[in-house]
């Protein structure tokens, strides 16, 4: 399997700059950076030791800012490479650390052996740490070649991702033994790391659940504050398709009930925020989008976030969110987003029956009475009906309890890699 994975990589090779420029077409990729992909870098790499963190999108960009915070802080650190694949993920790292003088952004090169090298010689990590389930074989091959440390920290593998890897069973043996540290972030992960031949495997929790230091802007607008501040608000985060409906079908049940019911709708993907307006506004709902928001008014129904970025905001100001990718069936093997932030700024969470990529995450909140699991609209409604009629403020000790797990889960990850800092002279 593997002279076939290269074998293909490489007949792509002449045509992977036509691809990319479709996809730049299809802004599905910077405008200017896209040739990132091909290892066309126009950074310097700089002296002394380079860390190089990997992320597929922004949710897992999200993750390893803990971590970023810590190793910026550590002189033996030169400068932190992040490399990421989305265009979302990468404007909003380019946004943070437009100002760093040590943690820098690229698009993770095309896994094409050629490119890969380019890359690796261009930037010589010291350490090479991958985020969750981002297994690229020309990449980890050459990482090893260059005897470059490569962790694999929160790891996070679907039963889906791996059937497909046992399915190629002495190849996967073959990458995954070249890790040096597997750092799983649940047990269905370690167990799975261990089947496809992964070594010094570690499971300390998920990262995702320790918190940034650095204070994030959570204010909104004041005069947009001041507008909806007899507002009874709730949130429905990283929704998919057919979930919008779900969720304005909600605000009608609400409506029954309450007559000033906000209802902010911030989808996974921002560009299809026209279409998602469309849909809504076909049940007789007012829409107003975020970047209009001086149109909003006591009439409005529905405030559609179509901006990224902002969802924490809401977070701040809501008492119950609903966590989208959990009611769609097709999406039910990779199924469930990410709960931990709203839960943190202490929201009640409710989710469909499908959430098998955050399985422990949704039973852990579930055994602080936290999580909720909902089928239908109605009983949505009912549910967000008693959080709102019932005086409860948000519960300040599960949030520190939340927060004492994501900081055991950080000072170990950090511990173990220190270890390869450590050991550099």
């Amino acid at each position: 399997m593997e002279f076939w994975y290269k074998f293909l990589t490489y007949l792509f090779y002449p045509l992977s700059p036509i691809y990319l420029f479709w996809r730049k077409l299809r802004n599905k990729e910077h405008p200017i950076r896209y040739k990132e992909k091909l290892s066309f870098i126009k950074l310097t790499r700089g002296e002394d030791f380079l860390i190089w963190y990997h992320v597929a999108s922004v949710g897992e960009a999200m993750s390893i800012l803990p971590l970023i915070e810590i190793f910026e802080k550590n002189e033996k650190v030169k400068k932190i490479l992040i490399t990421t694949i989305t265009l979302s993920s990468g404007r909003i790292l380019e946004k943070r650390y437009s100002n760093s003088k040590k943690v820098v952004h690229q698009f993770l090169p095309l896994d094409i052996k050629n490119v890969v090298i380019k890359f690796l010689d261009h930037w010589k990590p010291n350490l090479a740490i991958f985020v969750e389930s981002e297994i690229w074989p020309n990449l980890i091959l050459e990482i090893k070649k260059k005897n470059i440390p490569l962790l694999l920290v929160n790891g996070r593998i679907t039963k889906k991702t791996f059937l497909r890897w046992k399915f190629f069973k002495n190849f996967s043996k073959k990458i995954f033994e070249k890790i040096d540290i597997c750092i799983a972030s649940n047990k269905e992960t370690e167990k799975y790391l261990q089947i496809l031949g992964a070594k010094n495997i570690r499971n300390y929790g998920n990262l995702k659940f320790a918190k940034s230091k650095t204070s994030s802007n959570l204010k909104l607008d004041s005069n947009f504050l001041t507008k909806i501040s007899e507002r009874k608000i709730w949130c429905a985060a990283s929704t998919h398709p057919s979930e919008e409906i779900f969720c304005a079908k909600t605000h009608l049940e609400l409506k029954k009930t309450f007559n000033n019911i906000l209802t902010v709708i911030i989808p996974r993907h921002i560009n299809r925020a026209d279409k998602i307006a469309d849909e809504i506004s076909k049940l007789n709902l007012k829409v107003v989008k975020y970047t209009k928001l001086q149109e909003i008014k006591n009439e409005t129904d529905i405030l559609l976030i179509d901006a990224y970025g902002e969802a924490l905001k809401f977070y701040n100001i809501a008492k119950c969110v609903f966590v989208g990718k959990s009611l769609v069936k097709s999406l039910e093997q990779v199924s469930g987003q990410n709960p931990i932030e709203p839960a943190r700024l202490g929201c009640k969470i409710f989710h469909g029956p499908n959430v098998s990529n955050f399985e422990e995450v949704y039973e852990y909140l579930k055994y602080l009475n936290v999580a909720k699991e909902i089928r239908d609209p109605l009983e949505l409604s009912q549910l967000l009906v008693e959080e709102f009629t019932s005086n409860k403020v948000k519960n300040v000790e599960i949030i520190e309890k939340i927060e004492k797990y994501g900081e055991n889960t950080l000072a170990d990850v950090v511990k173990e890699i220190n270890v390869y800092i450590n050991a550099y002279k």
